[in-house]
């Protein structure tokens, strides 16, 4: 038998899969590492730890499993995108922290360029609204910042890359230092439409040229790891950020197609095609996937607090004692109770993009409780998909959106959640029978360009349908849910 190690490096959490020639997981591991908050409004890594649970998940997998390393026939890589690394290209260590994507300290930065009039040039070339949120700023923070990094950049001594990046670097022993097209399209720094890094953004942000790395396919020769690792030189052959992997995990090919994975947010994703789509709706243009050197490209909606509302009635109101008690709360909410909670504790995404605004709840009466307000939390983020469903079809006017959306991520476990999706969205919503799409398509790249995986259309008809949510909803209940919804959000956004 043969395996695929998928490594899935992640925001709070590493993940090593190990997945069989069929692409079923057959055995995993999984290691915690420490958050940092300097400021508020500061996050970061220690990059080092990324890289030791990186390898130590990697070596627990492989030993959970009884295999020799020479039954890996390739390694592919998924990771938390827009977090910044720059380390010393001679000694291998950072120079800083990492620099997480959730990070806000460039927000004053960011406004400057957009008082300055950058926002449409950004656009145009890298499909990105300006933001902290992405890599640019951050390097730039980096460069400034840290004492003698600029002298160190300007002597050829510094390399920048997004985690992929320096986890690769690690792997190979330094003997490679590459990216691919999903994660250098995160960056702010790289022209999706003429596929290279701009050089005006880099002289904007006064960065060297040579500190980036090299871009590659999805899936590509990324170089092999270090033989001294695992037991063997293995091939790394599959790079993807994390929901681009979750596009080729739910085999979302076609243009039309539609995915949406929810963890701690949301990120919704929609397949253009082989041109990419300007937004007028503040959503993201940006690249799904690119083999043979053809860029497949998306619109993207993130919602910030998806998963992350169920963990406030845990932790912030001890409401439940587990993220699955919101279910049996839910079904047992008095239907003629119109209770809406805006969960903008970080403010609102896509298509809203105000960091500002915060969380309030509508519609409480004297007999609201927690049943209610567990319907209303789940609701939320049926309501938020609908915000960004909405903005892609106003978007993308020369196609139509296929009519299912496909799910994943923690919260598509729910079927009271999943219902009220349909429900709302008036569309069938798909759950595969393999949840860790986010792996499982990095090990699709991985395979398949190893030769051992099966092409994208055999990929394709293999995706395996747990369950279809089909909407049951009277048409006048989604008119009226989805209304309040739409004014509490206006109040929350007036507030």
């Amino acid at each position: 038998m043969k395996y695929i190690l998928a490594i899935d490096q992640g925001t709070t959490s590493t993940r090593a899969i190990l997945f069989d020639e069929a692409l079923n997981p057959v055995a995993t591991s999984q290691e915690e590492f420490e958050q940092i908050f300097p400021q508020s409004g500061w996050v970061e890594h220690n990059a080092d730890d990324l890289w030791a649970t990186t390898a130590g998940t990697c070596r627990a997998v492989i030993e959970r499993a009884s295999i020799d390393a020479t039954n890996i026939i390739s390694i592919g890589i998924t990771n938390q995108r827009e977090t910044t690394v720059v380390w010393n290209r001679n000694t291998g260590k950072p120079i800083h922290n990492a620099i997480v994507w959730q990070d806000r300290r460039t927000a004053d930065y960011c406004k400057v360029l957009r008082d300055e009039g950058h926002s449409e040039m950004f656009a145009d070339r890298t499909g990105l609204l300006i933001d902290p949120y992405f890599s640019a700023t951050k390097l730039k923070w980096l460069l400034d910042n840290v004492e003698g990094a600029r002298a160190m950049a300007a002597r050829g001594e510094l390399l920048f890359g997004t985690v992929d990046t320096f986890l690769i670097w690690k792997l190979t022993g330094g003997k490679v230092h590459a990216t691919d097209a999903t994660n250098a399209a995160r960056t702010m720094l790289y022209d999706i439409r003429k596929g290279r890094w701009s050089q005006t953004i880099c002289d904007l942000f006064d960065i060297p040229m040579d500190i980036l790395p090299e871009v590659k396919d999805s899936a590509a020769d990324f170089g092999a790891c270090r033989a001294d690792l695992f037991g063997r030189a293995i091939p790394i052959c599959g790079v993807a950020g994390d929901q681009q992997a979750a596009t080729l995990g739910q085999a979302c090919f076609e243009p039309g197609m539609l995915k949406a994975t929810y963890g701690t947010g949301c990120f919704a994703l929609l397949n253009t095609g082989h041109t990419p789509v300007r937004s007028n709706n503040r959503l993201l243009t940006t690249i799904a996937y690119q083999l043979d050197g053809k860029p497949t490209y998306a619109l993207e909606g993130s919602i910030f607090i998806a998963g992350a509302v169920v963990q406030w009635l845990r932790d912030g109101l001890k409401m439940i004692r587990e993220a699955s008690d919101t279910q049996p709360l839910a079904e047992r909410a008095d239907p003629s109770q119109s209770v809406v909670l805006v969960p903008a504790f970080t403010g609102l995404g896509a298509p809203y993009w105000n960091p500002e605004c915060r969380g309030a709840i509508f519609g409480l009466t004297r007999n609201s409780g927690p049943n209610e307000l567990a319907a209303a939390a789940l609701e939320s983020v049926g309501y938020q998909t609908r915000d960004l469903l909405e903005a892609m079809q106003a978007d993308w006017t020369t196609g139509d959106t296929k009519a299912v959306l496909r799910v994943d991520g923690g919260m598509s476990a729910s079927d009271w959640a999943m219902q009220f999706l349909a429900d709302i969205i008036a569309a069938p919503v798909d759950r595969p029978k393999v949840l860790e799409t986010t792996a499982l398509g990095v090990a699709w790249l991985a395979g398949m360009k190893a030769g051992a995986i099966p092409a994208q259309d055999e990929f394709a008809r293999q995706w395996a349908l747990d369950r279809q949510f089909e909407p049951s909803m009277p048409e006048s209940v989604r008119t009226q849910k989805y209304a309040a919804w739409q004014r509490a959000v206006k109040s929350t956004l007036d507030y």
